[in-house]
């Protein structure tokens, strides 16, 4: 196929993932790891003129955002999820050295309050499954008198110890990133001797956690940013027409972004059912959490796409090879991909004429068979009337010897 571009070699080039995000200010905040690297944006925005619109339709934590401001550019995006809505406004706020003042007050009263509460206090925790599995005896009281204390405050205060809590819970729990997603090792039976231990290294880890929020809080954003609830299909008409749209949508791989931010979402009060997640991960493209699965078996398409006779003899490939759950796999390619038409249909609208668009995917693969997402998103653009569309490898995924992560672009005619 014409406009794929092929490196000589394709490594990991971690630079370009989350971990790269690590100790680079409020880009560090919070973990979620599917997220592409600050690096990877300020590369493909750092040439813009300042003050360029730039649009992210899947925000996800904020990065593509938060580097345009970081730029002098004003960064808008959308997300599905409140959660992330949330945590993107936080992240992309300036503070005032009053209010970080105020908040080094507020962290050391919610610290004091914490180690005032008795250990068999009936304080409020989340219905998260299993919750036991997650944080040790003494670990899961010292987040439960953290929520109680942060109850207190409201507004900016609110928010950035709320962060310290996300922070927190992730760094005293049994959470492994060893894994292209987040999984929970075992707690171990010594773990309920430490009770006390475990409370106090909590408590002290929050209290790092505040100090290190508070530091990257300090510097000032050159631009702009807005976060806002939108469907990445339908829900762009509020935004600014873009200069650029940079974006890593969620891959055709049945990862469950709701069931990597659980632990942040029940602790927050997003999540208090199972079937809540579930109803958000339908409602995103490529979500198969729960109740998402089951819906599948009823799914059918709105709109054919202009990839869907090459989607079918995949789609077939894959019911044929995968036993029982081949057909409803087959059904989550085509939705995904029928969703993704949806969404270029909608940010083409939303694109200035001359402006271009950066998608970063990966590819995927069911029962040996590929699901080339990165060739068909070229497809669909070439539809839609995209000048210089190109395909080019960036880098070796770390999950599966056949997975690349590709880097789609092209140009709105002006």
């Amino acid at each position: 196929m014409t406009g794929i571009i092929e490196r000589a070699a394709h490594g990991r080039n971690e630079h370009m993932t989350f971990r790269a995000n690590m100790g680079v200010g409020r880009h560090g905040w919070l973990r979620l790891t599917p997220a592409y690297g600050v690096r990877l944006v300020r590369d493909r925005i750092s040439h813009m003129p300042s003050g360029s619109i730039i649009t992210d339709p899947f925000s996800g934590t904020g990065t593509t955002p938060l580097a345009a401001a970081e730029l002098g550019h004003r960064g808008q995006s959308v997300d599905i999820n409140p959660f992330l809505i949330w945590l993107g406004t936080v992240k992309t706020t300036n503070y005032t050295e009053d209010t970080l003042l105020a908040l080094a007050d507020a962290a050391k009263s919610v610290l004091d309050g914490a180690r005032a509460h008795e250990e068999d206090a009936d304080l409020w925790q989340p219905s998260l499954f299993k919750i036991e599995k997650w944080w040790s005896p003494g670990a899961l009281h010292a987040l439960k008198a953290l929520r109680n204390e942060i109850d207190r405050f409201d507004g900016q205060i609110r928010d950035l110890l709320e962060i310290g809590l996300c922070r927190s819970l992730i760094s005293c729990s049994n959470a492994a990133f060893n894994h292209q997603s987040m999984s929970f090792k075992e707690a171990s039976a010594e773990q309920a001797l430490f009770v006390v231990d475990d409370l106090e290294q909590a408590l002290n880890t929050y209290a790092t956690e505040m100090a290190t929020i508070i530091e990257s809080a300090r510097f000032d954003l050159a631009g702009t940013a807005v976060v806002r609830q939108g469907d990445s299909r339908t829900g762009l008409d509020g935004l600014e027409p873009a200069d650029f749209v940079l974006t890593s949508p969620p891959y055709v791989n049945r990862m469950s972004y709701i069931r990597e931010l659980r632990p942040y979402m029940y602790w927050l009060r997003y999540l208090d059912v199972a079937s809540d997640a579930g109803e958000l991960d339908w409602r995103a493209i490529g979500g198969t959490w729960g109740t998402a699965t089951s819906k599948l078996n009823t799914w059918k398409p709105d709109v054919g796409t202009p990839v869907d006779e090459a989607m079918k003899v995949v789609c077939e490939k894959i019911a044929a090879d995968g036993g029982k759950n081949g057909p409803l796999l087959a059904t989550y390619v085509h939705k995904y991909h029928h969703d993704m038409w949806l969404h270029f249909q909608s940010i083409t609208k939303h694109l200035k004429p001359g402006g271009s668009v950066s998608y970063i995917v990966g590819n995927s693969t069911f029962y040996k068979h590929e699901v080339p997402a990165h060739t068909w998103y070229a497809v669909m653009l070439r539809e839609l009337g995209y000048s210089d569309v190109e395909v080019e490898t960036i880098r070796k995924r770390n999950s599966n010897k056949a997975l690349f992560e590709y880097d789609v672009t092209g140009t709105k005619p002006a």
